[in-house]
């Protein structure tokens, strides 16, 4: 169960938010979105683009047709969501308006378009240096804890994903430490400490992380709920800019009782598993594009409360969202087995 975990760290190439008052970029078009699709820039470069200067629509299924048609990819897809006016929001307000020099202003945008975890941290610490007393260093370092999360999903090693994983935890630390309710940075830590205390021991450090990442998860959901409407945004903006974040915490919690699960004497706590469950459900059903993750831990979720269809239908999404990765590959085996055990238990037809 444990290893199936970890074969799934949950990775989201979430954009870090957009804080800093600078001169505005015009957002681009639909049109020069396909024009920059159809060019021959290399696609981190493309993308770089679109996430500095945002475009000026809203991912509808015509437009994402259209898109396609023009062979773009489910990454590139992902792109141009994160760019669209109420994601942009969604970030904004997440981490609140600050005042900035425009030199700090520039040198953050920078960070924030940089899609190199590697030249990401290098920025960081510029600006570190450059501006330690700047206003803007609690986003920065939610950059910094985004390219560490980055890292930890590539890293080659369980020695090294550790390693990482500690230092998404050390900048999310600093930046609540300059801001507490630094939306996003809430919402990296009350994902990245259970992911942190996966396959350990039922130790009481590991009982102390689930109970912090608990708490930031539920001050997650009270900051959403506090989330005001921004100058210039429709009501349908806003809704939809929150409904972006608003399923993150639900996720984490999911994870948090998966794992407080687990800490107990065998077989698995069943009123951890209900309620991680209910909070995974509750992801999969707030999120416009669910994460295939959030869909084969429900899937164990239910197969440790022996609700085989149900299980069988979660592993069934996440192979279908995760088509091309090796969740497609684990879930496909989850339904092979389960279904096999199905068959099992049907009783045998009479003569």
């Amino acid at each position: 169960m444990k290893r199936m975990l970890g074969l799934v760290f949950l990775v989201m190439a979430t954009a870090c938010a957009s804080v800093a008052q600078g001169p505005p970029q015009t957002p681009l078009t639909e049109k020069e979105v396909i024009d920059l699709l159809k060019s021959k820039q290399p696609p981190a470069q493309t993308a770089a683009i679109i996430e500095q200067r945002g475009v000026a629509f809203e991912l509808t299924p015509e437009i994402e047709k259209q898109l396609r048609k023009a062979k773009a990819d489910d990454q590139f897809i992902n792109v141009v969501k994160n760019a669209a006016p109420a994601a942009r929001a969604a970030r904004f307000s997440a981490a609140g308006a600050m005042q900035a020099s425009p030199e700090e202003s520039q040198s953050y945008e920078a960070i924030r378009g940089e899609l190199d975890p590697d030249r990401t941290l290098q920025l960081v610490k510029e600006f570190e240096t450059k501006h330690p007393d700047s206003k803007l260093l609690t986003a920065v370092y939610t950059c910094a804890a985004y390219a560490w999360r980055q890292k930890a999903a590539m890293a080659p090693n369980d020695a090294e994903r550790k390693s990482a994983l500690n230092s998404v935890l050390e900048y999310g630390e600093k930046s609540l430490k300059l801001k507490p309710d630094n939306l996003l940075s809430l919402l990296i830590m009350a994902a990245m400490l259970p992911q942190s205390q996966l396959g350990r021991t039922a130790d009481l450090d590991k009982g102390q992380k689930l109970a912090q990442a608990e708490g930031y998860a539920q001050q997650s959901i009270q900051l959403i709920d506090q989330l005001i409407m921004q100058p210039g945004q429709t009501d349908e903006q806003f809704q939809r800019a929150k409904a972006e974040v608003a399923w993150e915490p639900h996720s984490a919690l999911g994870m948090i009782h998966l794992e407080r699960s687990l800490m107990a004497l065998q077989p698995p706590d069943k009123e951890e598993l209900a309620k991680a469950e209910q909070e995974y459900q509750l992801a999969v059903s707030m999120a416009s594009r669910p994460l295939p993750q959030d869909y084969f831990r429900l899937g164990e979720v239910r197969t440790m409360l022996n609700k085989v269809d149900e299980a069988i239908e979660a592993f069934t999404k996440a192979g279908e969202l995760g088509q091309g990765t090796l969740i497609k590959t684990y879930a496909d085996q989850r339904v092979q087995e389960l279904s096999k055990r199905k068959a099992q238990m049907q009783p045998p037809a009479k003569q």
